[in-house]
C-alpha cells in the first residue's frame, strides 16, 4: 500500500478548515488540521486557508505563531498553497487593511476590485485563463472555478492563471514552492480536484 502524503491544513482562527480538509482528502493526501506552529515541519505541505478580513487574518496569524512558522517553512523548501484570504496574506499588502503587513512570499499589494455595475462580493463560477504551472497542470483555459471575494491581485509577476470579474484579475500565483488560489479549489468540482490533486502530487515530489 502506497504511502499517503502527510499535509497540514492550518487553523489560526480565520480559515475554513474542514472542506479545505475534506478536498485534499479525496485528492489522497492524509491530512491532520494543526493548531501548533512548531509541528509544520512534520508534514510535506502545508494548506493556509482564510476567510474575513485581510487585517484581522494577518494578525491571529502573527498572535498563533504561524505568521514566522509558515516563513520558515517555506524557506525549507515546504510547499505551500494559500487559498482566497490566505492567497491575498502572501502578498506584501491589502487595501482593505492600511498598515498591515503580508507575508511577503509574493510581491505585490492586493486591492478592491473595480467591478463597475457588478455586484461585490464576487461570489459564483468564472472561468479561467492563461492557465499555466505545476498546480494547474491539466486545467485547461475556459474551465470554471468558484470564488468569494471583494479584493484581488491585479499585478503580480507569478500569474499562473487570471479571471475577470469587471476587469481581470490574478487568479493563481506560483512561485517555486509557493501556490495560490484566489478561488477555492475545494468548491469548484473537478476543476478544484485536479488542482488539489497536483498539490498533492507536488508535496509527494518534494524533499524536506
Amino acid at each position: 500500500m502506497t504511502k499517503k502524503t502527510k499535509i497540514a491544513v492550518i487553523d489560526y482562527g480565520a480559515g475554513n478548515l474542514y472542506s479545505v480538509e475534506g478536498g485534499l482528502k479525496r485528492a489522497g493526501a492524509e491530512v491532520a488540521v494543526i493548531n501548533n506552529p512548531a509541528a509544520i515541519g512534520e508534514y510535506r505541505g502545508i494548506v493556509l486557508p482564510g476567510v474575513g478580513a485581510f487585517g484581522y487574518a494577518a494578525d491571529m496569524l502573527k498572535k498563533s505563531g504561524f505568521f514566522d512558522a509558515v516563513k520558515t517553512a517555506v524557506s525549507a523548501n515546504i510547499p505551500l498553497l494559500g487559498i482566497c484570504l490566505g492567497m491575498q496574506l502572501m502578498f506584501e499588502s491589502s487595501e482593505e487593511s492600511a498598515g498591515v503587513q503580508g507575508l511577503s512570499l509574493l510581491k505585490g499589494e492586493v486591492t478592491r476590485l473595480k467591478a463597475g455595475k457588478l455586484k461585490i462580493p464576487h461570489m459564483g463560477w468564472t472561468r479561467l485563463g492563461g492557465c499555466k504551472g505545476r498546480l494547474l497542470d491539466g486545467v485547461s483555459d475556459g474551465e470554471f472555478a468558484y470564488f468569494v471575494h471583494s479584493f484581488g491581485v491585479h499585478s503580480c509577476e507569478c500569474n499562473s492563471a487570471t479571471a475577470e470579474y469587471g476587469e481581470p484579475f490574478t487568479a493563481a500565483a506560483e512561485c517555486g514552492n509557493v501556490f495560490a488560489t484566489q478561488f477555492h479549489p475545494e468548491k469548484s468540482s473537478e476543476t478544484g480536484h485536479k488542482i488539489l490533486c497536483n498539490f498533492v502530487s507536488i508535496c509527494g515530489e518534494e524533499s524536506l
